[in-house]
């Protein structure tokens, strides 16, 4: 049961952003207008057909001048030793990330490992985190699929989202040039240059300035589409249990953050490691 389309709390300084957590309120920068996822692999039974019936052993008969061969030991053959390596993985289950029962659907497919991040454009840790997900990203092996899902703990963080799936669809769709860059300006916007972006003429017009046109813009913010990733975001959001972010959710089964794991560092490295595991099932 797949969706088909598409962390803990605060310790020291790595932590999250929580529900409970509302943005402060800062001047709005000039530009903007204030507002408001059992393959019981049917083992197919073979019946072996005993072809012994259809043939004739032939019985052949030693001379009797030969000596009887001598009584020789009988060497079994033996089977290869299994590997019975244990592999010793570095991070805990219960501690450095959680298992999720039973597993939750995902954004895509089975056909890859998938690691989601839920983030919001205004936690400061998770804008943190951007270039070490980005980097690991860029690297990333190809049986992996990373994904975002924004959290919307607030009404703010709701229009954030839209502004997230309207930016996605826009960057399949050849729109947006340069959805990446969108991304990270979206951050910059709301933490470098107090626009808090909750308003739809702020985020019209930080669209207008990557080359969208108001009519796209229009279309593709009010779409049904952006619409129901927004529904599906926050139904995951829900069934991973995420109430703070950045969350690292792998598979739809194991849960973690960068508090978890003990920094951001040892997160990436966690995130390889699950995935590792995933795909040794």
């Amino acid at each position: 049961m797949k969706h088909t389309i598409w962390i803990a709390a605060l310790l020291f300084t790595l932590s999250a952003c929580s529900k409970e957590e509302q943005p402060q309120a800062v001047a709005e920068d000039s530009t903007a207008t204030e507002a408001p996822a059992p393959d019981a692999t049917a083992g197919e039974v073979t019946e072996v057909i005993d072809e012994a019936a259809a043939e004739t052993l032939e019985v052949v008969e030693e001379s009797a001048s030969e000596e009887e061969p001598k009584d020789e030991a009988i060497v079994l053959a033996m089977a290869e030793p299994a590997d019975t390596t244990v592999r010793e993985w570095k991070y805990k289950e219960g501690e450095h990330y959680f298992r999720m029962v039973p597993t939750q659907p995902t954004v895509g497919g089975a056909d890859k490992i998938e690691v989601a991040e839920s983030f919001m454009y205004s936690c400061p840790h998770c804008l943190t985190l951007e270039p070490y997900i980005n980097g690991w990203a860029a690297n990333k092996d190809p049986g992996v699929r990373f994904v975002r899902i924004p959290a919307m703990f607030n009404q703010a963080a709701q229009m954030h989202a839209q502004i997230y799936f309207t930016q996605d669809i826009m960057g399949r769709n050849g729109i947006l040039e340069d959805p990446a860059a969108f991304h990270n300006a979206v951050f910059e916007e709301y933490h470098r240059r107090g626009n808090r972006l909750t308003s739809i003429a702020s985020i019209r017009k930080l669209f207008n300035r990557y080359g969208v046109s108001d009519e796209d813009f229009d279309k593709t913010w009010k779409s049904f589409e952006v619409n129901q990733m927004m529904r599906v975001s926050g139904d995951l959001v829900r069934r991973y249990n995420i109430n703070s972010v950045p969350a690292i959710v792998v598979n739809g089964k194991y849960r973690t953050s960068a508090a978890d794991a003990g920094g951001y560092d040892e997160l990436i490295e966690l995130i390889d490691e699950l995935t590792v595991r995933e795909g040794l099932r």
